[in-house]
């Protein structure tokens, strides 16, 4: 225990060195879960980890870290860049940590959590570590490109789905002889024919790019041009794959039953067929891994469809050889527990099956009452990510929704994620979620998730006023920068490290409008205001300045294919027009490959930190920085120019004299440029004029001082 005489003596000095010191500085004040402010940022239990805060130089009396009742005043460890770093060192164990901290300043006494500075304990937005959580470092900032495969490339035509080969929701399946034609209003049995071979056929274009994992749609059989239907979890869809053994008879022009469809159920029945294509994707795996890049499937383990061999409403299985009877079709059927029938009393052909959200072409799974179709499950969920097949992992559809309770759901993705890291410790479980996601997002569930929230949304609404889907418009959120921190900084501190490196940030995707039609604020669908609406308008500036935003944000930047070609779209099926080879447009994709090659060789943007350094209506300028390397991004979304002053010695940059700062890319209402232009910062503040509807990345060139 500290004497008396010695405690007088210490509160003498930071009395003395209190009214020395210049006013207290909020803005200095930072640490985060980074590898920068602490290391290991992804411990293992045991290991001990040092915990860092900075502040400015002389600018505090004290920085405690905060664990539950336990308060320990942390260590003055060095002082860089006029900053002076506290660190201490924790040991973690098995259960999660949470910690935030108390600062003091003379008089002053303030908190630091997740979500930053704060006037009292930040209770529920601590910091939190959870020892053994580890996501692939492959994925941490990779450039992902999804694929819906039917409408990327058709590089063999023999596949293809034919005109009247079987019937589905109302109609007939289609085979579009017109590459470019846009999609209908039902869309869902229409086929443009593109396949897995015509992706190989694009690798080339993919690597130049700067892809490094591909996701696709789901390719597993399927009666829809979407497969989120599943039919036959264990074989790719012949018609992406390859027809060895082709046969039968088309549907005649007046039958609406799939227990005649003979050339359906020859080439997605046949042993031959769905082996070909299977060994075939093992060679496109095998060739998209020689090249460096990885590959994700989509997997919809909530619901099946109504074709699916389990229970085979459409009768496609019923006489085919080598399969068991349906559950739709025979109550004695080895998988009538993989379903729930409300009517006991209706077999043969048994129609009261649960559907998802009611629909009865989307079966939902009965986990709860099959332990059988758990196992299944289970056994597919390895099979895919194991050899001869070696994905990357697991994009999970509808995640949230599968099994009937909560407790259910979190125990067999407990179990999902036990079965697909031992079978490949280095794939990614990435999951589809709207809302809070953070109690599956604790380490024994899944890595991560498409990021709606903490990127696609508050993004679309800053640069647009428009939702995601186009279906409406919100003045308030337009241009309104204090929203867009607000959201961003509440959701992205619900998410830990790991996941966040790793999150799925999209502009666009299957389910939503794209991102350069939402430019035009038209609010609606292709239904009401037809697929020509979704090009008028539009602003490949706004959609720029959203490119520059999607590069140089935290986590793994995703792009729908054909949106660096200037792809448009209402929401689906519009947005999955097919990708408009020969008719690209050929600025964009230049733009889209400069941006993703600052991506890729920032270190500060793929594992930096992030600090907002100012804001205003339609303006918004943010820092990435590790300890080394700084980055500066600017955005004015207005119709005129903007003269800045950003306060860059808030990531670290000299207060006391001359930094250079050099421009790596520039876009405005004009057009872009890569050409480096260099800027000085005097005094830690840098002046810059941003021209209207702009953007800018600027790197700190390094100097000997940091």
């Amino acid at each position: 225990m500290m004497q008396h005489g010695n405690y007088q003596e210490v509160r003498k000095i930071q009395q003395y060195v209190s009214n020395m010191r210049p006013m207290f500085n909020k803005a200095a004040l930072y640490s985060d879960r980074t590898q920068n402010y602490r290391e290991p940022y992804e411990p293992d239990p045991g290991d001990t980890v040092t915990i860092r805060f900075r502040t400015l130089e002389n600018n505090v009396d004290g920085v405690y870290i905060v664990r539950g009742e336990e308060k320990t005043l942390m260590d003055y460890a060095y002082t860089e860049c006029g900053f002076d770093f506290y660190e201490t060192k924790i040991q973690v164990e098995e259960d999660p940590v949470y910690y935030y901290f108390e600062i003091t300043s003379g008089r002053i006494r303030c908190y630091f959590g997740e979500q930053g500075l704060a006037k009292e304990q930040p209770i529920y937005t601590q910091f939190s570590i959870v020892p053994g959580f580890h996501t692939p470092q492959w994925a941490k900032g990779a450039v992902m490109y999804q694929i819906y495969v039917d409408r990327f490339c058709n590089g063999d035509p023999s596949n293809d789905v034919e005109t009247g080969e079987y019937f589905y929701i109302g109609a007939k399946s289609q085979k579009v002889l017109d590459w470019y034609e846009t999609p209908q209003p039902m869309d869902i049995h229409r086929f443009y024919g593109g396949d897995i071979q015509g992706i190989w056929d694009k690798l080339d274009y993919l690597q130049e790019l700067g892809v490094d994992v591909l996701y696709l749609n789901p390719i597993f059989v399927s009666p829809s041009n979407h497969k989120y239907d599943c039919q036959d979890y264990d074989y790719i869809d012949p018609h992406y794959g390859k027809i060895v053994e082709d046969g039968g008879e088309l549907l005649a022009d007046w039958d609406r039953a799939n227990a005649h469809a003979g050339k359906y159920i020859k080439r997605v029945t046949d042993k031959k067929n769905l082996e070909a294509s299977n060994q075939f994707f093992a060679e496109f795996v095998e060739e998209v891994h020689r090249r460096g890049m990885r590959i994700i499937l989509d997997g919809v383990f909530n619901h099946c469809g109504s074709f699916n061999k389990w229970l085979d409403r459409e009768r496609i299985y019923e006489y085919a050889e080598g399969y068991e009877k349906g559950a739709y079709v025979d109550a004695f059927s080895p998988y009538r527990s993989f379903f729930h029938f409300y009517n006991e009393n209706a077999w043969p052909y048994n129609d009261s099956y649960d559907g998802w959200w009611g629909h009865d072409t989307l079966p939902k799974l009965n986990y709860e009452q099959s332990g059988k179709l758990y196992e299944y499950i289970m056994e597919v969920a390895r099979k895919w990510v194991s050899p001869p097949y070696n994905v990357d992992g697991w994009r999970l559809d509808v995640a949230a929704d599968l099994g009937h309770s909560n407790e259910y759901n979190h125990r067999f993705w407990k179990d999902f994620r036990k079965n697909v890291k031992e079978a490949n410790p280095d794939a990614i479980i990435l999951a589809e979620h709207y809302g809070e996601a953070r109690e599956w997002l604790r380490g024994d569930e899944w890595d991560t998730i498409m990021n709606y929230d903490a990127f696609m949304e508050p993004i679309t609404w800053f640069l647009t006023g428009m939702e995601k889907h186009s279906d409406e418009y919100n003045g308030g959120l337009y241009g309104n920068s204090d929203a867009f921190k607000n959201a961003m900084t509440y959701h992205l501190s619900r998410m830990t490290e790991p996941t966040l490196e790793v999150a799925m940030n999209e502009l666009s995707n299957h389910d939503h409008s794209r991102f350069l039609t939402r430019t035009n604020k038209k609010v609606g669908r292709v239904a009401q205001l037809g697929p020509r609406a979704a090009e008028e308008g539009v602003s490949k500036a706004v959609f720029r300045e959203a490119i520059v935003m999607q590069m140089t944000w935290p986590g793994a930047p995703t792009i729908y294919y054909g949106d660096e070609v200037g792809l448009c779209g209402f929401t689906d099926p519009d947005n999955r027009r097919t990708y408009p080879w020969g008719r690209e447009d050929m600025e964009l994709l230049e733009f889209y490959k400069g941006m993703i090659q600052i991506h890729k060789g920032s270190e500060s943007l793929l594992h930096g930190s992030l600090k907002y350094l100012h804001n205003d209506y339609q303006r918004l300028t943010y820092g990435r920085f590790t300890r080394h390397y700084k980055m500066v991004i600017s955005v004015n979304n207005r119709q005129e120019s903007a003269f800045l002053t950003i306060p860059v010695w808030q990531l670290g940059a000299d207060r006391s004299g001359v930094d250079i700062y050099e421009r790596m890319a520039l876009t405005t209402s004009e057009g872009y440029t890569f050409d480096k232009t260099v800027y000085q910062s005097k005094n830690g503040l840098l002046e810059i004029e941003l021209p209207p509807v702009s953007a800018v990345v600027l790197r700190k060139i390094p100097s000997n001082k940091s």
